[in-house]
């Protein structure tokens, strides 16, 4: 019995190791299935709680990034790459392109400048609708396109090498420090002082064909064409003639430079921080909107020591001319006149020079995005 018993403990303790065995082979595998599931949640909420901490010390703007496929992290990288910058114009596309919206501007409110110029050169009191309504009544409406040919060569010397020079000083600047306010101001200077020594002779001629026809009948030039008058400038009274009021029009174009090409430049990046997308239209609208106001006011004086100085003729008693310079011509003007004399006509002065910073700006644009749009892609 005892040995039957110790045989029966043996056989059941053999049994049970056998039964303990075969029990913890059929349940091994589900324990390393759930230890492998456990481990694997908890690296899962290791790389969320990262993935938390990284997001959360990011700002706000950054993308929020989740855990996710690889192929759908693949798509998202590509969705949020930035979008390639745009390849760069040659100098003879910039030149031309800003000598193109300069033209095309000019020929849609060059009636602005001819009523301007006459109001500025007036001694009249009359509003601007009063005198412009005069005009088309006495000589017709076709009077307000006067010196147009005159105006177009200016656009072809001046827009040109305004627009195109400021974009090439511009980008030489940046090299040496960042394109801020002061650098965009200092080459606006710089190119709007070179495009008003160069266009000064289409300057003058436009001056005078736009203004003839106010003047006393014994006293008109009668000037047929652009050519006409700038031969006949040359033989009457000498090339310096063409730079006689340059003075007061490199200083005004200066100042252009710095308020039109400048704080349109600056006023695209400002509208575009406030939401409004750079190079649409809005965007164009806005900044040269705020440039053509701004530069009107500044220039204004200086546009009427430019008008009173190209159209002037010497006294025939004395022979001596009564404008000498610019700050002369203000000051003379002022005195006699009265201070506001100066801004005499802005209201067709802005309507010329903000209608034509508007215009010039977005045919440039335009015709920029036509060019890339066909030639370069």
């Amino acid at each position: 019995m005892g040995s039957m018993g110790r045989v029966h403990d043996a056989g059941g303790s053999v049994n049970g190791d056998a039964a303990h065995a075969a029990m913890d082979g059929a349940w091994r595998p589900s324990v390393r299935m759930v230890m492998h599931a456990m481990a694997q949640n908890q690296r899962r909420a290791s790389s969320s709680s990262a993935s938390l901490a990284t997001t959360s010390a990011l700002p706000s703007a950054a993308p929020q990034w989740v855990a996710m496929s690889p192929a759908e992290a693949a798509q998202t990288v590509q969705v949020s790459a930035p979008a390639p910058a745009q390849k760069p114009l040659s100098k003879v596309v910039q030149f031309s392109t800003a000598g193109l919206g300069g033209i095309m501007g000019w020929i849609l409110c060059h009636p602005f400048n001819t009523v301007a110029i006459r109001m500025n050169l007036s001694g009249g009191n009359d509003s601007f609708p009063t005198f412009t309504r005069n005009i088309v009544r006495n000589e017709g409406v076709l009077t307000l396109y006067k010196g147009l040919s005159a105006g177009i060569l200016r656009q072809v010397f001046y827009a040109t090498s305004r627009f195109g020079l400021f974009e090439v000083f511009r980008d030489q600047l940046a090299k040496y420090r960042e394109t801020d306010l002061l650098s965009r101001l200092i080459v606006g200077v710089a190119s709007g002082g070179a495009a008003a020594f160069i266009s000064c002779p289409a300057e003058v001629s436009l001056v005078r064909m736009s203004n003839d026809a106010s003047l006393p009948l014994d006293q008109r030039r009668k000037y047929t064409s652009v050519l006409n008058a700038a031969t006949r400038i040359v033989s009457e009274e000498g090339v310096s003639t063409f730079w006689r009021g340059s003075a007061p029009f490199v200083m005004r174009c200066m100042l252009v430079g710095a308020t039109q090409v400048g704080t349109y430049d600056q006023f695209k990046q400002t509208y575009a921080g406030l939401g409004v997308k750079q190079g649409s239209l809005s965007n164009v609208f806005y900044a040269s909107m705020s440039a053509g106001l701004l530069y009107s006011i500044i220039t204004m004086p200086f546009e009427t020591a430019k008008n009173k100085m190209s159209s002037q003729k010497k006294d025939p008693v004395s022979g001596t001319l009564p404008y000498r310079s610019t700050f002369q011509t203000i000051s003379t003007v002022a005195r006699a006149e009265g201070t506001m004399a100066l801004w005499k006509g802005f209201l067709p002065y802005y309507g010329r020079c903000g209608s034509h910073t508007v215009l010039m700006f977005i045919f440039v644009e335009q015709l920029r995005e036509a060019y890339r749009s066909h030639f370069m892609e």
